[in-house]
């Protein structure tokens, strides 16, 4: 069982790592993103508002990423663990999902950081938007979401730093590579898949 936050900037194959993970470790992945385009795809009224502000390259506001997440961790495949996938990303965010964690007597056990180099992300997004045919994908666009990530997310690092909860994992290389430092540095922690 473990709750865990896997954090890094656009690009860093946190999505890749997710699915990889809450397999070997039996917990779902939840990933905002991946809710969101679902509700763009199918042209909800949540998906419409959603793709305007991730056109262009800013993040969903708060209180819908807030609540979504929140309804999320209430059900009942999360009660054994989970592995959440770009949420939190900011320090209020960090705030809410300590409160609802909270709520339910649980907090995060760890979070893991991909470090990658920006411009290796700026490549593999360029090369992710041409398969996956995302509008979100834009060389401009992740330049921008590299910067709010800079600005708005890495200051999350500092926190769970202090807390003892984060391990850095070098994300480059192989898929199965990444995988395996993380999960070599999860059963350091006592984490074991």
């Amino acid at each position: 069982m473990v709750r865990m936050l896997l954090v890094g900037p656009p690009g860093a194959g946190k999505g890749t790592q997710a699915v990889l993970l809450s397999d070997a470790f039996s917990i779902p992945a939840i990933s905002t993103g991946d809710i969101f385009r679902a509700n763009v795809r199918d042209e909800t009224p949540l998906g419409i508002e959603a793709k305007g502000y991730m056109d262009r390259g800013e993040y969903v506001p708060d209180s819908l990423t807030n609540a979504l997440v929140a309804d999320r961790l209430a059900q009942k495949d999360c009660e054994l663990g989970f592995l959440l996938d770009g949420y939190p990303r900011t320090l209020d965010q960090v705030r809410a999902l300590d409160e609802v964690l909270a709520s339910q007597g649980n907090q995060l056990d760890v979070v893991v950081e991909l470090t990658v180099d920006p411009e290796i992300v700026i490549d593999r997004i360029r090369g992710r938007a041409t398969e996956q045919g995302r509008t979100d994908d834009s060389e401009d666009v992740v330049r921008n979401r590299l910067e709010l990530y800079a600005r708005e997310t890495a200051p999350l690092i500092e926190v769970y730093g202090g807390r003892g909860l984060l391990v850095s994992v070098d994300g480059i290389g192989a898929i199965d590579d990444v995988t395996q430092r993380i999960v070599e540095e999860l059963a350091r922690r006592g984490f074991s898949a």
